[in-house]
């Protein structure tokens, strides 16, 4: 009986597979867990954050973040550009979720 609900059901159509989609890759969670703590944060502060990630890296992760509601990137008309990046309210509601695995770790890292 439960083989025939598997076999209907479709993993690509939860809640689950939705937000992986949004969090997926090396450094989305790293960049939404910084913006939490340090927000409003610069891109070479992100950068200097992550330590070993590239330019092209980290702008296609924020690019992405901001394309799915996560990110606000707010650009100051000054010389040189000042670009800060922040968690939209949408990225704020994805940081219980995220805040949960951290508590999660904290509480069975050997």
């Amino acid at each position: 009986m439960i083989g025939k609900y598997i076999e209907e059901a479709n993993f690509e159509d939860t809640g689950f597979s939705y937000t992986l989609s949004l969090i997926s890759g090396k450094y989305k969670m790293t960049i939404l867990y910084c913006l939490m703590e340090f927000e409003p944060v610069r891109f070479n502060a992100l950068q200097r954050y992550l330590k070993k990630v590239s330019d092209k890296t980290l702008s296609q992760n924020l690019k992405e973040l901001e394309q799915d509601g996560l990110v606000a990137r707010n650009m100051y008309p000054q010389v040189p550009p000042r670009v800060e990046y922040s968690l939209t309210e949408r990225g704020r509601s994805l940081m219980e979720v995220l805040d949960a695995l951290c508590v999660w770790g904290e509480q069975h890292r050997p």
